[in-house]
């Protein structure tokens, strides 16, 4: 699975672009048809306190998830986004198992 990483408005580092990829590649035991996720990291308004948010987009057969989550740290937001496309597509794997005679 292709992991594309856009950092809007910063200069991601290499620690966290490689967290990324690491949490990123879990999902791909959940669904393996997963071709490539897009993961888009910016900044939000300076008075907000949760102002890291993280978009994700996994691209694969049928319909594409899309998540998108903030939080007050990188890690935290990406930790949600991941955990939600988790639970998206464990949803989805057990409807298809639901609908099989």
């Amino acid at each position: 699975m292709d992991v594309i990483i856009q950092s809007l408005g910063f200069k991601a580092g290499a620690e966290l672009e490689s967290f990324v990829t690491e949490k990123v590649n879990k999902l791909e035991k959940r669904a393996p048809g997963v071709v490539r996720a897009n993961v888009v990291l910016f900044l939000g308004p300076e008075t907000q306190t949760d102002n890291k948010h993280c978009d994700i987009r996994l691209e694969m057969p049928g319909n594409d998830p899309f998540v998108k989550k903030n939080a007050a740290t990188w890690e935290n937001a990406i930790m949600e986004a991941v955990d939600t496309l988790d639970n998206v597509l464990r949803r989805a794997k057990e409807k298809m198992q639901e609908k099989r005679p």
